[in-house]
């Protein structure tokens, strides 16, 4: 029986997991839970996952819930080149750094600023608090600031120089997210331009499969 991937592409966690199965060719079943449907919270989905959220994997009966434990289980259980998750300690623990650091310094900025600008209004039809978006605003901005004068003040390719580790994909798909809030984060940055580019590049076409439908809504937006 094949890996079972429970996803949908408006997760930027599930876009981090999906590129990084199609990048390293391992066998799996796409099963999509459609997140503007609600089907997160069907009871059929609860049974696999209580918290209702994607990504989930099943892999052969063992679920595995949060994208972070699905990355690093997966680098340890399929076989997939070192360089996503090093085994060597030190390598390892410089991942772990970035992945520790990303949850409250990355994804909880550009995420809370992408549901109050784009997702909230969506659902309910009311604007967002003013206070509360400029200052999820200002939290992203340094955020987008942090990635590009310390984490990628380091003159590499890639976070941990010239090979993708897990940490690249999580922090790219974070970012992509702002999109649709109509902000791009790229924009006076060019450490952090040549870095999503390099990210981009290296695991394309998926990377563009992934992030098609995040595109699409943003130019949408534009209209």
């Amino acid at each position: 029986m094949s890996l079972k991937f429970y996803y949908d592409f408006m997760s930027q966690p599930a876009r981090a997991v999906y590129v990084f199965l199609k990048v390293n060719s391992i066998n799996y079943e796409l099963k999509r839970v459609n997140l503007g449907k609600f089907e997160q919270k069907t009871e059929e989905f609860m049974k696999i996952n209580p918290m209702g959220q994607v990504p989930v994997i099943d892999d052969n009966g063992f679920i595995l819930r949060e994208s972070v434990g699905i990355l690093r289980y997966l680098c340890r259980e399929k076989n997939v080149p070192d360089h996503w998750y090093p085994k060597e300690s030190k390598a390892q623990a410089k991942v772990d750094e970035f992945i520790e650091w990303q949850h409250l310094g990355l994804r909880l900025p550009c995420g809370f600023y992408f549901r109050l600008q784009w997702l909230e209004p969506k659902i309910t039809g009311k604007p967002p608090k003013e206070s509360d978006l400029k200052r999820f605003k200002a939290l992203m901005l340094s955020s987008c600031d942090t990635m590009e004068n310390i984490w990628l003040n380091n003159n590499k390719k890639f976070l941990f120089g010239d090979h993708l580790t897990i940490a690249d994909l999580l922090a790219v798909m974070e970012l992509e997210q702002t999109k649709l809030c109509g902000y791009n984060p790229r924009e006076g940055r060019p450490r952090l331009t040549a870095y999503m580019d390099s990210v981009k590049s290296e695991t394309s076409p998926h990377y563009d499969e992934a992030n098609k439908i995040i595109d699409k809504l943003a130019a949408m937006s534009k209209l």
